[in-house]
């Protein structure tokens, strides 16, 4: 952001480590909500298990498993990457190191860069997103086996804040790397580009932190604060004093 902000270049090293971390990072999440919905299925499906099933140890095995295949799958294109010859052509069309606009500037055939892309990242991305939708599948069929309408509503809220997110991140994910790369669709992944990582990471904290009661209550109390204070800045100050 820095860099953005302040500079109009970036090194060609400092742009590779800025692919890295970029993929890492969203590889890493999307291993992660996969293995959220998992949980969210035994939470539900199987409730008198969870604590058996769900261990300190399994979650930890999660956990890393996440963060080695987003940093493996990064490290491949970064090396891949940064093997190729560039030409004098310099400059990216959008605003952040991503693989597909870099590799464009090679003066080499990068036919072999575009299948990895396509093959390692689709299949990452499709097969964390089917384990995701078949932990839904699930869910909804034991959801739809609740005869009261009140059990269902409180079944779905719980996966409601994920399934939000699932829904922004594997859309915007799979619009940007599941395509050809070409002029057409670079332009079109400047506007998934920038839902990819500026809207949905904004809207993660946002999304996950009003399903937490703690939460809204202080967002009530300082609403409320708010409002008491705009009124007796009113009471203080008539209109006719601020007019004048």
């Amino acid at each position: 952001m820095v860099g953005f902000l302040m500079e109009n270049a970036i090194a060609f090293k400092s742009c590779i480590t800025q692919m890295y971390f970029f993929h890492g990072l969203g590889c890493t999440e999307g291993v992660l909500l996969a293995a959220m919905g998992y949980d969210r299925y035994v939470a539900i499906c199987h409730p008198l298990r969870y604590v058996s099933i769900m261990r300190r140890s399994t979650c930890i095995i999660l956990v890393l498993t996440s963060w080695f295949t987003g940093c493996s799958t990064a490290l491949i294109h970064a090396i891949m990457a940064s093997q190729l010859p560039f030409c004098n052509i310099n400059r990216i069309k959008p605003f952040f190191c991503d693989v597909k606009p870099v590799i464009k500037l090679a003066c080499k055939d990068i036919h072999v860069n575009e299948v990895t892309l396509v093959t390692v990242t689709g299949f990452l991305s499709t097969s964390t997103f089917s384990l995701t939708i078949l932990s839904y599948i699930y869910i909804i069929t034991h959801i739809l086996k609740i005869k009261s309408s009140k059990g269902r509503s409180k079944v779905f809220s719980t996966c409601s804040s994920h399934l939000t997110i699932v829904i922004l991140f594997y859309g915007t994910a799979m619009c940007t790397y599941l395509g050809p790369a070409s002029e057409t669709s670079l332009e079109k992944d400047k506007v998934a580009a920038i839902l990819f990582t500026v809207i949905t990471p904004t809207l993660n904290p946002i999304i996950y932190t009003l399903r937490n009661k703690e939460v809204r209550n202080s967002v009530r109390k300082l609403t409320h604060k708010l409002n008491v204070c705009r009124f007796c800045l009113t009471a203080s100050y008539p209109s006719e004093k601020v007019h004048r």
